[in-house]
């Protein structure tokens, strides 16, 4: 009898994992019907007009950011106190070329600083439950390292927001000199601005392509190609790229040849890329130094005097 039960059991066991097995697996198919997930309009327009896709709202982390953005909302004054005011927060997402609007950044900020703050807790539990090493933790030092875990989450996202524009931007200055020579070689070709910068966005690669892809889709919405580009440089906000499109627009507005006009450009953009480069040379240079100092020179002295010293000991 006890055998029959003990395979009853077994037998129960196992008809409940198969039956949610099975259950997990229907639920898997429903889901991925392509009823469920038809495409939205902006969905279906995007690769037309080069919209940026939206964030899409219907994941867990969305569900978190709605949570606490009614928090993020009234934490705006300290995120601003701590150096990330809303302006340059907008600027830097649009370096970076994130779609995620100011509201859910302070709400991505906000969930930042609670889980760098909940790691704190645990840490704080850990050393008060006596797994930990060290002294026992009081409860202002709890607090502080808590508040200090909570201000490191936060920042660490501003952080990281500012690292991803300026990779984006140095991507974007890198390939600037040969979008500018290949809009050239299309202009002097015979072809107008608009088809120039259309075969270099369709044919060319890279951050400065996709932003080319993005103006271009503005011009089919109905926006000027003057107003489009200058958009396209208040987005990426660099200096080489500014020049080169107000370039563009006063010989458009002026009927200047083209093709002169980028040939210059194109040059002009050869020799910012060149002294670029000769500033990280520099600043490398620099850097250089820490190791050859610290490390380098002290070992070098060292086999230099040790051998003298050593012979005066053997003379003593």
């Amino acid at each position: 009898m006890n055998a029959f039960a003990g395979g009853g059991t077994t037998s129960a066991w196992l008809g409940a994992l198969l039956g949610l097995g099975f259950g997990a697996g229907v639920w898997l198919v429903a889901v991925g019907l392509p009823t469920r997930r038809a495409p939205t309009l902006d969905q279906r327009l995007a690769p037309y007009v080069g919209w940026r896709q939206p964030i899409d709202g219907r994941g867990v982390g969305a569900r978190l950011l709605r949570v606490v953005r009614p928090a993020a909302r009234r934490a705006e004054e300290w995120y601003a106190r701590l150096g990330s005011d809303p302006e340059s927060v907008r600027r830097r997402l649009r370096q970076a070329g994130d779609p995620t609007t100011l509201e859910q950044f302070r709400a991505q900020q906000t969930l930042s600083g609670l889980g760098a703050g909940a790691v704190g807790a645990l840490l704080v539990g850990v050393r008060a439950s006596g797994f930990g090493f060290g002294p026992d933790v009081g409860p202002l030092r709890a607090v502080l390292l808590v508040a200090v875990c909570v201000l490191v989450g936060v920042v660490a996202r501003d952080q990281v927001l500012s690292w991803r524009a300026r990779a984006r931007v140095n991507r974007i200055l890198g390939e600037f000199p040969a979008v500018a020579e290949l809009l050239a070689l299309s202009v002097a070709a015979g072809e107008g601005l608009a088809g120039a910068l259309e075969r270099v966005a369709r044919t060319s690669s890279g951050e400065l392509a996709d932003e080319l892809r993005q103006a271009l889709g503005d011009t089919r919405t109905g926006a000027p190609l003057p107003d489009a580009l200058e958009a396209m440089a208040d987005r990426v906000q660099t200096t080489g790229l500014g020049t080169f499109v107000d370039g563009l627009v006063v010989a458009l507005e002026r009927g200047t040849p083209l093709a002169d006009v980028l040939r210059a450009q194109a040059q002009d953009a050869r020799v910012l890329a060149r002294r670029r480069l000769m500033e990280a040379g520099g600043r490398r240079e620099i850097v250089m130094m820490v190791p050859v100092v610290f490390l380098i020179l002290p070992v070098t002295v060292l086999f230099a005097v040790y051998p003298g010293l050593a012979v005066l000991d053997l003379g003593t």
